[in-house]
């Protein structure tokens, strides 16, 4: 088995909206963002993948199966933004809860992981933080031996401390090698820490699957003038925009472009940069006519 998700042809049709063709893998092994702005398809995609909703069209292979059995939601873990769990609850109810839902519950793992992130066994849900609630959810799923983790905008208004507590434990977990992990944020700078490779969505489609060292280490922004941006060829342009003193172009590799226009100021670019140039910006298609 290479890939813990396989996702191929995932369609899903709303009277406002349409995931269209989704397809992307997540390796074994590896952490997968999933980004997109807010209405993209990211929660659609997640809903689909564990059958809260029903798919019209496509394929999905979690942990080497085509159905979602018992066996494989054992091995599933899964935590969504906001409460998981009844807010009159407490972490032991919760663990009483579990033992009957999981034949795989740990009960041993799930209280040394409270202890280890200071959530007290018996106070009720209701009296924590957000933060503390997150890290409720991400133990209960680590506690029933998941090989796959699937979050969604699991570190969303959280304070950087929390969230940085948050992105350890993930890369803790994907220490064990058969460990994975998708994980849907749009905040981008969490997955520039810990992702492999980023899957970015928009208006219901996959514009690209990348590994993210390709996209942070050879994705460029050429920041020029109108002249030299005439200049440039149209085939070099992922995408651009306008902006009040300069022009600002996506590139794929910007080392080539430096040796191709030696006198343009090209720069390293984030994947925030790169979300937005595909959003906002104008992309390769229309630049024919660039200039004129």
């Amino acid at each position: 088995m290479n890939n813990a998700l396989s996702i191929s042809g995932l369609t899903k049709t709303y009277a406002d909206f349409t995931l269209d063709g989704v397809s992307f893998d997540v390796p074994v092994g590896s952490i997968v963002g999933l980004i997109g702005e807010n209405g993209a398809g990211k929660s659609t995609t997640i809903n689909a993948v564990l059958g809260l909703i029903q798919k019209e069209a496509g394929h999905v292979s979690l942990l080497g199966k085509d159905t979602l059995d018992n066996e494989t939601k054992e091995q599933i873990g899964v935590v969504f933004d906001g409460s998981n769990y009844p807010e009159i609850l407490s972490p032991r109810k919760i663990d009483r809860i579990m033992k009957n839902v999981y034949d795989s519950w740990d009960e041993s793992s799930y209280f040394r992981l409270l202890e280890q992130f200071s959530l007290p066994p018996d106070k009720p849900i209701k009296q924590f933080s957000k933060g503390m609630k997150m890290k409720l959810a991400i133990t209960a799923a680590l506690s029933h031996h998941s090989k796959l983790l699937i979050l969604d905008e699991a570190t969303s208004g959280l304070d950087p401390v929390i969230r940085d507590d948050i992105l350890d434990m993930l890369l803790d977990f994907v220490q064990e090698e058969d460990h994975s992990i998708l994980v849907s944020s749009h905040i981008t700078g969490d997955l520039e820490k810990i992702a492999d490779y980023i899957v970015f969505i928009h208006e219901g489609k996959v514009v690209f699957s990348k590994p993210k060292d390709e996209l942070m280490e050879q994705y460029g922004l050429i920041k020029c003038g109108a002249a030299q941006f005439d200049a440039l060829d149209p085939s070099d342009i992922i995408a651009y925009r306008k902006m009040d003193y300069e022009w600002q172009v996506l590139v794929s590799d910007r080392d080539a472009m430096q040796r191709k226009y030696p006198k343009a100021l090209i720069v390293p670019t984030t994947i925030d940069e790169i979300m937005l140039l595909y959003v906002k910006g104008t992309t390769q298609k229309q630049t024919t006519q660039k200039g004129k």
